[in-house]
């Protein structure tokens, strides 16, 4: 669950270049699902193409965005069955501060993992 060197490589570019345009929006989304006591790890997955994870936050080409951007948190992702139960302790045991970090669910053709992306800071 640690950001993946592949991911560095091939991906974060991509992603940090979209990532800017949304990652204000996407802090905000992330301290209201703490402060309504939804829960304390909101995921985000990305993908190019539509994904039935999450609900819609923005879609792609909104904001010039490349990823749609979804909304959802642990619980999703254990119904689901993408961490298990077994697993969830050791996920919430590595998942970065949401407000200071972005945990994005990365779904890209060949590739789907975890990355923790830093929000930039505010000036």
């Amino acid at each position: 669950m640690n950001n993946d060197p592949e991911l560095n490589g091939k991906y974060m570019g991509v992603i940090s270049s979209d990532f800017v345009k949304v990652a204000d929006f996407l802090k905000d989304a992330a301290y209201q699902i703490k402060s309504r006591g939804y829960s304390d790890f909101p995921i985000f997955p990305i993908c190019r193409q539509h994904t039935e994870i999450g609900q819609t936050l923005i879609p792609k080409g909104h904001l010039d965005t490349t990823w749609n951007y979804n909304i959802s948190f642990i619980d999703e992702f254990i119904q689901r069955e993408l961490i298990t139960k077994e697993n969830s302790e050791e996920f919430k045991a590595v998942f970065k501060d949401p407000d200071e970090f972005c945990c994005l669910f990365v779904i890209d053709y060949d590739f789907t993992n975890f990355v923790f992306i830093p929000y930039p800071e505010d000036n």
